[in-house]
């Protein structure tokens, strides 16, 4: 029976967000579509929101209540904060709502709302509300007035408090015909006002409230003791009377305490202002601001009743209004006094500008004024400093002070530059997924025809064999091969001929190969307990050429192009492709749990997980909303002592040694943090090797002790088991600190040439699917660029520097075609990108990693096959990359989006059977999730069964011992085909929107993602798809959510010794850290290398320091709806 709506009494405004640091936006973005749709006005801000931002846009919304999602722990602190605050501020009518999954345990929601939260939901609350029971439980408990009383000023002289203007504004919409007294004494006041109004309309999706944050951005850049008021108003949905205002989730400037925001639903149907926001204007004039700006609502080409409420009139459109002739049918054009069109990257912009300026000529009757004067502008809102943006906004100032005496006289300085756009991917490039596809699809074509001509040539082959055949036809038939021959390939017709050789040297007891100038010496069998030999890779028993065609040009054997089977011909021995996972609490703890799974293992493949904060690139600190965070769901990282301690007693260059890092936001950062490591453990073995230890101690304490300060240390009462010290004799320095300028170049130069490891850094996913990004998502691939080409300059060879991710796309939501489809597409724009940045293919192709999730589908146990297969086709035949870097590398993690929260022990299960696709697909390293990651931070325990079910695979599964398992099966071929033809299929799709950035705009992935994300949802809340212990075979209990034996939280001494660390960085490096980040913002005004001044910055600097300075050089990310 389908749950009622809730019938509202009155008028329910609810903020709702994804708590600090935390990118998990799509269940609240399902929570605030439901609440949407059964009548609530929702103020929408998105992922990653301080409690500080959320409590000042409730208060100055007068919002009933606030709804928000809490995944990444600190949960505790954080609503307890909130409803602190929201007291303090005299607000504590407002509601407060949470939910998180499985990691709020049932204890701790008892605690908060005794506390004063309204309501934590637990999923168990969800199975037995349903998803509209809960909405209309929020609605039900928000469901009271605003604005009955009018609030009283303390003094008229004093700029109103933001929640005296919030209630005046409710007061005047919900209560007006009772206030009549009152709003006619604030009409008259506002009647002398002499604070200007911008009005700015236009039509739905031009970016208007992009436009205004960077209007706004630019004033209070422009006057430093100005406040700017806003009123943002955006249409009600006529059938059931919800609103989405969705201003406020764009807008990165409004978070300063000189700006004030209201947004207001038109609350009536066509119209692109609300019939109260005259009153709203008038409240703003009497509160004194020095400016006040009026948005509307975008709808049609929009109407022209704003210029009844402005002084000035700003008119937002984009280029693609159609035919010229459409410009006479739009008012505003008429009464606008300026014009912008926005998104002037999009085709036809300059036809566009021309095309406007010559209607406002006409309309305008201005004949005798040049084209430059006529007040059109093109802009990119979206483009971090756009010199359109910055010209239109001192004409704006300009007109505003000529139109209002305002004493807004701006020192604004402008270029004469046009809005350009800085494109990533050049515009005649953008097809480059669909030409990959097409290449390959006639490479299939082309494979057919070999293997029909080959068979055609082995039947006359055997032919010319038969000895009985007259001579005249031996020649007849010999002249047909021969003609033949011509018309196949000269290497399809060689290979055919050395395949009895190179399937004998399979068949020997040992295979000889080389890698970088290295003989391998492999044995090709192993013995079972049976005494049977068994071959690591089997060859096929294909006589035919037809087969042996098809065979070779579309499988061929692991380690030989298309490197379908696997990228090397066998598996290095004594290595197995086990990552250590760990993360959690302080830097020595995470490196504890690194020694403990990694004791006694031939190869140390080490996957960190980095808390929230960390990962959003803040520094630890007092404040309840991040003290709650950090080191939990992750390890705090916020210099480079803690990188130094987090790895110390692993050598970073050693062969064996491989770190993986999973971080994008901040991933330059952190790869700089882990460069000079590296380099600091290469110098300790200089100094000990050199017999300078005591010197360079006693240089160290000298440093310290001049600025009072004690030197830093492992915070332990002794280092874990197999952790013999490297790394921690340079804590709190570095090495060209304690040694000779070309001694410490020397050192540098070799390191990076070794080190090993991964840093996610794939911003692109991020913007798609997970949202950590930070920085604006230009400047983050422009850094993302930099990277590669300081690897390139520095020889940077064994260190990855994207793991480009569809582990995170497939936890958001997407199906495996689309995970390997967009992941694929966002690999193929890193390699158009550097390219046009003037790289070399082969510079750079080995340097790039893939990382994919593997699920329980039936496609995924062809993931890496498929993936390797178009990779190497695109990089040899379109981009012309050599054979290094046509093998495709990738890591898979086991989903951990089949982990549930009930009946946990069956996660194992799953995990075992994704780990054994993995492994059985030549995987290059696998870990596999813990089974308790569904309801807390993974134990030793359960760690241990994870890395053992991927041990007992590769060690005691007799089959896993043959590393080509899949190869001549049936449904592996079949399957193989089908999704790589389904791949092929989606780049085509993407390229239709303009390549993987232009699909980004119309937020296409992110769509197709949410719609797969929901589909999977609703099969398994019908049971039309059986899960077992969570729809399907429950316990006689139901199979209820499972509360962990043991929580995984980091402690009081780890988050207050993880504050001193940073405090200690900050005092020791006051004076130097000013110098470099100067140079780092230098650095990217500049155009010069990013990662270059970051590999200085990271050792005088914390990362929150480091972050704050890109921001102001680079943007910050703008969230999308």
């Amino acid at each position: 029976m389908e749950t009622p709506i809730y019938q509202c009494r009155h008028k329910i405004r609810i903020v709702t967000a994804a708590a600090l640091f935390d990118g998990h936006d799509a269940a609240i973005n399902i929570m605030r579509r439901v609440m949407q749709s059964s009548g609530a006005e929702i103020i929408h801000l998105g992922h990653d929101r301080s409690v500080d931002e959320i409590v000042r846009c409730a208060i100055q919304e007068d919002a009933n209540a606030i709804a928000i999602t809490s995944y990444q722990g600190g949960h505790m602190e954080y609503f307890k904060y909130m409803f602190d605050l929201l007291k303090a501020e005299g607000c504590g009518h407002i509601k407060i709502f949470g939910g998180g999954g499985g990691t709020i345990l049932p204890e701790e929601i008892q605690e908060l709302q005794s506390y004063g939260i309204a309501r934590i939901y637990h999923p168990d609350d969800g199975r037995a509300m349903g998803l509209q029971g809960m909405i209309n439980d929020v609605l039900e408990k928000s469901d009271f007035a605003l604005g009955e009383v009018w609030p009283k000023v303390e003094d008229s002289n004093q700029p109103f408090k933001d929640l005296t203007l919030a209630r005046m504004i409710s007061s005047a919409e919900n209560y007006g015909h009772q206030f009549s007294k009152e709003l006619e004494q604030i009409n008259a006041a506002a009647t002398l006002s002499k604070t200007p109004v911008l009005g700015i309309t236009g039509t739905g999706g031009a970016g208007k409230s992009s436009l205004v944050d960077e209007l706004v951005r630019r004033f209070l850049m422009d006057f430093k003791d100005k406040r700017l008021g806003i009123i943002s108003v955006d249409p009600s949905k006529r059938k059931t009377g919800g609103a989405l205002l969705g201003d406020r989730i764009r807008m990165n400037a409004i978070r300063d305490a000189r700006v004030y925001m209201r947004s207001l639903a038109t609350r009536q149907s066509n119209l692109a202002l609300s019939k109260h926001v005259q009153d709203a204007v008038n409240i703003l004039k009497t509160a004194r601001f020095d400016l006040i700006i009026l948005e509307t609502a975008g709808i049609g080409q929009s109407d022209t009743e704003i210029t009844d409420h402005s002084d000035l009139a700003l008119y937002v459109m984009t280029p693609e209004f159609g035919a010229a002739s459409q410009l006479e049918k739009i008012d505003m054009l008429e009464f606008a006094d300026i014009v912008v069109l926005n998104k002037f990257d999009k085709r036809g912009a300059l036809d566009a500008e021309r095309d406007v300026k010559k209607q406002y000529r006409r309309n305008h009757n201005l004949w005798d004024v040049s084209d430059a004067e006529i007040p059109v502008f093109g802009t990119i809102a979206s483009q971090f400093n756009d010199p359109g943006t910055n010209r239109l906004y001192k004409a704006v100032m300009d007109a505003l002070v000529s139109k209002t005496k305002a004493p807004l006289n701006t020192s604004f300085q402008i270029t004469d530059e046009m809005s350009a756009k800085v494109y990533i991917i050049p515009p005649a490039r953008t097809r480059y997924l669909s030409e990959i596809a097409d290449q390959s699809r006639k490479e299939d074509q082309w494979i057919i025809n070999q293997a029909e001509l080959s068979e055609q040539y082995q039947a006359l082959e055997i032919t010319h064999s038969i000895d009985s055949l007259d001579s005249a036809v031996k020649d007849a038939v010999l002249q047909k091969k021969e003609e033949l021959a011509r018309h196949i390939d000269g290497r399809v017709l060689h290979w055919l001929s050395q395949w009895p050789i190179l399937k004998n040297r399979y068949l020997q007891d040992e295979y000889r190969y080389r890698v970088r100038d290295r003989e391998i010496v492999i044995q090709t069998k192993y013995e079972s307990l049976s005494h049977l030999k068994i071959p690591k890779v089997a060859v096929p028993k294909f006589s035919s050429f037809k087969d042996l065609t098809l065979w070779h040009l579309k499988e061929n054997l692991p380690g030989y192009y298309p490197y379908t089977a696997g990228i090397y011909p066998f598996k290095r021995e004594g290595e197995d492709p086990t990552r250590m996972f760990a993360g959690e609490g302080s830097p020595e703890r995470t490196n504890k749990r690194f020694h403990y799974v990694s004791l006694g293992m031939p190869a140390h493949r080490l996957s960190t997980a980095f808390d929230s904060v960390t990962l959003y690139g803040h520094d630890p600190d007092l404040r309840p909303d991040i003290y709650g965070k950090i080191g939990n769901s992750g390890v705090s990282i916020c210099c480079l002592d803690d990188a130094k301690k987090l790895y110390s007693g692993f050598d970073l260059t050693h062969s064996s040694t491989s770190v993986s890092m999973t971080i994008n936001g901040p991933a330059a950062t952190l790869a700089a943090f882990y460069m000079n490591a590296a380099i600091d453990q290469e110098c300790e073995k200089y100094i000990i090797k050199n017999g300078l230890t005591e010197s360079v101690r006693h240089k160290i304490k000298s440093l310290y002790s001049e600025r009072g300060l004690e030197v830093p240390e492992y915070h332990a009462a002794e280092l874990p088991e197999g952790n013999n010290g490297l790394g921690l004799l340079l804590l709190g320095t570095s090495g060209d600190q304690v040694l000779p300028k070309e001694v410490y170049d020397r050192i540098k130069t070799e390191t990076l040439k070794k080190v090993r490891g991964t840093v996610q850094a794939d911003i692109l996913k991020e913007d798609q699917a997970q949202n950590t990004c930070i920085f604006s998502t230009e400047f983050s691939l422009r850094v993302m660029g930099d990277v590669q080409q300081y690897f390139i300059d520095h020889q940077v060879r064994n260190f990855y520097s994207v793991s480009i991710s569809g582990y995170h796309i497939a936890e958001a939501g997407a199906n495996p075609i689309s995970q390997l489809a967009f992941t694929l597409s966002n690999g193929f724009t890193f390699v158009e990108y550097y390219i046009s940045r003037g790289m070399a293919v082969d510079d750079f192709a080995p340097n790039l990693s893939f990382f994919f999730s593997n699920g329980i589908d039936p496609e995924y146990s062809v993931i890496g096959r498929v993936a390797r297969r178009i990779w190497a086709r695109a990089i040899k035949n379109k981009y012309g990359g050599n054979e290094r870097s046509q093998m495709l590398k990738y890591h898979i993690q086991t989903s951990g989006r089949s982990l549930h929260a009930q009946e946990i022990d069956f996660n194992d299960i799953r995990t075992t059977l994704q780990a054994l696709y993995a492994i059985y697909d030549n995987c290059n390293s696998l870990h596999t999730n813990a089974y308790d990651e569904a309801i807390t931070t993974p134990t030793e325990e359960s760690v241990r069964r994870a890395m053992a079910i991927q041990l007992i695979i590769n060690r005691e599964l007799g089959l896993a011992k043959n590393e080509n398992p899949l190869q001549g099966s049936f449904i592996i071929e079949a399957l193989t085909d089908l999704v790589e033809e389904a791949v092929l299929l989606e780049f085509d799709r993407i390229s239709e929107r303009g390549g993987v950035l232009g699909a980004m705009e119309t937020m296409y992935q992110r769509s197709k993602i949410q719609e797969e994300s929901l589909y999977y949802e609703t099969l398994k809340h019908d049971g039309r798809y059986p899960i077992i212990g969570v729809n399907t075979f429950l316990s006689s209990k139901g199979s209820p959510t499972i509360l962990p034996k043991e929580v995984i939280r980091s402690t009081e001494a780890e988050k207050q010794n993880q504050i001193q660390t940073r405090n200690k960085v900050w005092k020791t490096y006051s004076k130097e850290s000013h110098k470099v980040l100067q140079d780092l913002k230098q650095a990217a005004l500049q155009n010069d290398n990013v990662f270059g001044a970051l590999m200085e910055a990271v050792k005088y600097c914390t990362l929150g320091q480091i972050t704050k300075s890109l921001f102001e050089v680079g943007g910050q990310y703008r969230r999308n709806m």
